[in-house]
């Protein structure tokens, strides 16, 4: 059966909204998450199917992507998506608290906006937000480029550490290509940001090129002033 067939107050979405979560079985909660089927089977049915594939929770939260993807219909945006909220379910699981992290290194910095930054098809510029004892307070996106190059303002970058009193920031962008060499353009970028940061008395503390798998901080090329601590 199509959700489209249903009566709107049986559709698993409507349902949640209403009742919340714990008056949906499992197999309507993963149809929710999943958002829609293919041609032919509904996305009711493909949850059916993936619980029946997998027999248990454990093992539908312990699977890989790749075994997801087994499952026609999943797909591998799909696949990621299930993967993301297992996870987010086996944390809670856990205990793990959603803690603000410290980042005392460029390679702490880099582990953050590469998670961020992913597997984007054009460069984008994060900034990372930290308070006086180098906590990240707040990331947020201030630009998004072409494939090649990012065109932006120091008042876009520094508009949102003004606005949560941040003590410091590190920026941060991928090169598409996954060559973290910075190039002509971003060194010109950071020291008109540098100069911006001395006026408006917000420490720029470093400016990561992320690639594939790796990273160039500015910081540790010496580009930056030393400081005691990142």
């Amino acid at each position: 059966m199509h959700l489209k067939t249903l009566p709107t107050q049986e559709r698993p979405r409507e349902r949640l909204v209403q009742f919340g979560p714990d008056a949906l079985p499992m197999y309507e909660l993963l149809a929710v998450i999943l958002g829609s089927g293919l041609p032919g089977k509904s996305v009711l049915t493909l949850a059916k199917e993936l619980i029946a594939h997998f027999g248990s929770l454990k093992l539908l939260f312990d699977a890989s992507i790749a075994e997801l993807m087994e499952i026609k219909g999943i797909g591998k945006a799909k696949a990621i998506q299930l993967k993301a909220v297992f996870g987010i379910a086996q944390r809670w699981k856990n205990g793990a608290s959603l803690s603000r992290p410290r980042l005392q290194s460029a390679a702490q910095a880099y582990e953050f906006a590469k998670d961020v930054l992913g597997q984007a098809k054009q460069e984008i510029m994060l900034t990372l937000l930290r308070d006086v004892k180098g906590t990240m307070i707040h990331c947020e996106s201030v630009a998004v480029g072409t494939l090649t190059q990012i065109l932006t303002h120091p008042r876009e970058v520094f508009y949102p550490a003004v606005k949560h009193k941040a003590h410091s920031l590190i920026l941060a962008h991928n090169h598409v290509s996954g060559d973290p060499t910075p190039s002509r353009a971003d060194l010109c970028l950071t020291r008109a940001l540098l100069r911006s940061s001395e006026v408006l008395a917000i420490r720029l503390d470093d400016h990561l090129i992320v690639g594939e798998g790796s990273y160039t901080s500015l910081y540790e090329k010496g580009f930056f002033r030393r400081r005691e601590h990142y």
